[in-house]
């Protein structure tokens, strides 16, 4: 006679047993034709921003860019998946960088999600590095039973670290949801992780904070803002309103500098161009024009 466990008593068992923050629901999410027809054709969409980055107290010019593409993934590995099969999954990813220069020396940043199509929940996968000539941090969260992070810097005290963080909405994943369906975005008072470009270059303790997340309409674009009172913070995006909500520009207000110099900066990022190409097999001489076609200087 086999034994029956109701959903509950299940949950409680695993509680039980330490297991107290289980996988995301497997809910199914329903992807439209207008959306398999714009990310499913096999290439990505690249948008390069101008950028005015707060650093040290002071604005520096710099570019921006986003590199959004559908992918397959390896749920185990969690990695970019070589082929299709039934062990993979859909995921949007989006590689956002940022290039800009403080004084004799450049700053290089980089941050990827990996966000599940086939259904709801939070990004599998996000990560972030900076280089900058005095040294490199790098940060990555894996989506498992738990957030597991892996954190290493050439801070001291920052060095080399591994904890897991309770699940919670991610500043990061924000972005791509942006792409999916805006009506999936979290709104409220609310606990969000914050980038980790902004935790790593500001120092701050990798763990959820209280944010107050809101939408609306602005002229022809919609926003979406994120106010951290704790951070003295805010974030707002810019995107369309229409499908497939490309984002046109976004604002960060946030104090900049240390002591004496401190002060309330904005970095701003504003779109320069946009291009939906299959760019890993542009990497010849003769493709150097697609960057000038970007605004990118070579």
């Amino acid at each position: 006679m086999m034994l029956k466990i109701s959903k509950f008593a299940f949950i409680l068992f695993l509680i039980f047993i330490g297991c107290d923050k289980i996988p995301d629901p497997a809910q199914d999410r329903k992807l439209s034709s207008e959306f398999k027809e714009y990310w499913f054709d096999g290439t990505a969409e690249i948008t390069s921003y101008d950028l005015e980055q707060a650093r040290y107290g002071e604005m520096r010019e710099g570019t921006a860019v986003k590199i959004f593409v559908k992918e397959d993934f390896l749920p185990e590995e969690q990695v970019k998946a070589n082929e299709t099969s039934e062990r993979t999954f859909p995921v949007l990813k989006l590689n956002s960088t940022k290039e800009f220069i403080t004084g004799i020396y450049p700053y290089s940043i980089m941050e990827s999600s990996f966000f599940p199509l086939h259904k709801e929940g939070h990004a599998t996968k996000v990560s972030a590095s900076i280089q900058e000539w005095c040294g490199q941090q790098f940060i990555q969260l894996n989506n498992r039973t738990h957030f597991e992070m892996n954190s290493h810097s050439y801070f001291e005290g920052e060095a080399d670290k591994q904890f897991n963080l309770p699940k919670a909405h991610l500043e990061n994943e924000t972005w791509n949801l942006i792409r999916i369906d805006p009506a999936e975005l979290p709104t409220g008072e609310i606990d969000m992780i914050p980038s980790f470009e902004y935790l790593k270059l500001n120092h701050q303790e990798a763990k959820a904070y209280k944010v107050s997340a809101k939408k609306a309409t602005e002229d022809s674009l919609s926003t979406y803002t994120l106010n951290y009172p704790d951070l003295n913070r805010t974030l707002k995006i810019f995107y369309q309103k229409d499908f497939p909500f490309e984002i046109e520009k976004w604002e960060e207000i946030t104090p900049s500098g240390s002591g004496e110099n401190a002060k309330m900066l904005t970095t701003k990022a504003i779109k320069n161009k946009r291009l939906k190409i299959d760019y890993w097999n542009k990497n010849g001489k003769n493709d150097l024009s697609l960057r000038e076609k970007l605004g990118l200087k070579k």
